[in-house]
C-alpha cells in the first residue's frame, strides 16, 4: 500500500506544479498584453498559443468578463485553476493518507 500512496502523493504534486506553472504563464501573457509586444516574437506566439484556447473558452462562456474594455478572463481562469488545485491536490493527499492507513 505504500507504493500506491506514493503514487497518489506524486500525482498531487505534479498536478500542483502544472497548475502553478500555467497560472504564471497566464499572468505573464496578461502583463504582456498591456504593452502590445511584437506578435511575431516566438516567445509571444508561444504564450498566446498556450493561453488563448483557455481564455477564449472563458470569454465565450462568461461574456460579462469583458468590462469597459478590460478583459477579466485571465482572473476567472486563475481562480478556476486555484479551485482545481485545492480540490484535486487535497483529494489526492487524502487518498494518499488513507492508503497509508493514517
Amino acid at each position: 500500500m505504500y507504493f500506491l500512496s506514493t503514487i497518489f502523493a506524486a500525482a498531487g504534486h505534479v498536478i500542483h506544479t502544472v497548475i502553478w506553472l500555467y497560472t504564471w504563464i497566464i499572468i505573464i501573457s496578461a502583463v504582456l498584453s498591456w504593452v502590445n509586444p511584437d506578435p511575431y516574437n516566438p516567445i509571444v506566439r508561444t504564450l498566446r498559443a498556450l493561453t488563448e484556447p483557455v481564455l477564449w473558452r472563458a470569454r465565450r462562456l462568461l461574456p460579462f468578463l469583458y468590462v469597459n474594455g478590460i478583459d477579466l478572463s485571465p482572473v476567472a481562469v486563475i481562480l478556476a485553476l486555484q479551485f482545481l488545485d485545492i480540490v484535486l491536490v487535497r483529494s489526492l493527499g487524502y487518498l494518499a493518507m488513507q492508503t497509508m492507513g493514517a
